[in-house]
């Protein structure tokens, strides 16, 4: 097996396609529109690999096509391609890389090594984070890499010793961890919570401003400390409430998994949420910003940002928007404007 990222002259060359979705391939993608074989589909890609690696008809599934591609580097990519190039030996590795893959991926803490292995290969708790760049890529080439093909051939000879000797790299995940931690010591000790309502499937997360650094965690800088909120909120959407200013900083996430097709979690309907923030901003009264519908990140739904997109201080209290929002996720899909099937 080997592996070449792609570029256009992989276009018409008959391929595996493995995490990312390229045409005239086989999939072994958990990328929505997949057409990965249903007797391998997993919630990550790693794990799709894996049952590549370990299923009986291998040679059946991949049609003898020894050429394996991918369009991005992340860390689920790059498990991914290594499972497949390294065969039954990943298979002796499996819950390391499915937690490393489920860290990079959908933020998600199934073990601590497995997060800050994806922080040594990704370089950030964010699948959304297109500009952390690998700090392992960075070690080895003694300068940032920016290009995707080049962190590949870099990284890809490291990836079993960063999953079994992860504590070598701590010069790597120190920093990105500690930041984790606080998030997670945060919520452990009450200045962060979350506030479910099992009804609507809300969960209403209020992040304490100190929860990054003595300085402050400021919104506006900072990205949402991922990672400590998919470890404690259990809803279909996220209120993401911190203060700022007098006021609050909003920003509405879905689940960070749900922009993947997956098959052990839960499904997650996209809605549309246009009245839910035309109501708000008829009742918002901070000229600092406006509530609007945000898409630019896999899992967001909607901010209360400034016209560059930065959050801004909102007036309205988190139960208010809380309460509206339940409204909207209460309210069928069916009778959404601008859903399909929508009266």
């Amino acid at each position: 097996m080997r592996f070449k990222f792609y570029d256009d002259s992989l276009a018409k060359v008959p391929k595996l396609s493995i995490d990312g979705t390229v045409d005239n391939a086989i999939h072994f993608s958990h990328w929505k529109g997949n057409e990965t074989p249903a007797s391998l589909k997993a919630d990550t890609s790693t794990e799709i690999a894996l049952n590549l690696v370990a299923a009986p008809n291998r040679e059946e599934l991949t049609r003898g096509i020894d050429l394996a591609t991918n369009n991005h580097f992340d860390t689920d990519g790059v498990l991914s391609v290594w499972t497949l190039l390294s065969g039954e030996r990943a298979l002796e590795l499996r819950d390391k890389l499915i937690a490393a893959a489920e860290a990079g991926d959908f933020s998600e803490l199934s073990t601590k090594a497995g997060v800050r292995a994806s922080i040594v290969i990704q370089g950030s708790e964010s699948p959304i984070d297109e500009q952390a760049g690998s700090p392992l890529a960075g070690q080895l080439a003694g300068e940032p890499v920016n290009d995707d093909a080049r962190a590949y051939e870099l990284v890809l000879p490291h990836v079993e010793r960063v999953l079994t000797h992860t504590n070598d790299y701590a010069s790597l995940w120190c920093d990105p961890w500690n930041r984790i931690s606080s998030a997670l010591d945060s919520f452990a000790n009450g200045r962060s919570r979350v506030d479910e309502d099992n009804e609507a499937k809300v969960s209403l997360v209020i992040l304490a401003p100190d929860i990054f650094s003595s300085a402050g965690f400021k919104p506006t800088r900072h990205c949402a400390p991922f990672t400590a909120i998919s470890h404690h909120a259990r809803g279909e959407i996220f209120l993401i409430a911190t203060p700022l200013d007098g006021g609050w900083a909003y920003r509405i996430d879905y689940p960070y998994y749900s922009w993947a097709e997956t098959i052990v979690r839960p499904h997650i309907e996209r809605r549309d949420f246009s009245s839910f923030t035309n109501r708000l901003n008829e009742m918002e009264k901070s000229a600092a910003g406006s509530w609007r519908l945000d898409s630019s990140e896999l899992a967001s739904a909607a901010k209360f940002s400034d016209q560059n997109g930065k959050l801004a201080a909102s007036s309205i209290s988190p139960d208010d928007v809380a309460s509206r929002l339940r409204s909207a996720m209460l309210k069928p899909i069916s009778a959404q404007p601008g859903v399909a099937g929508a009266v």
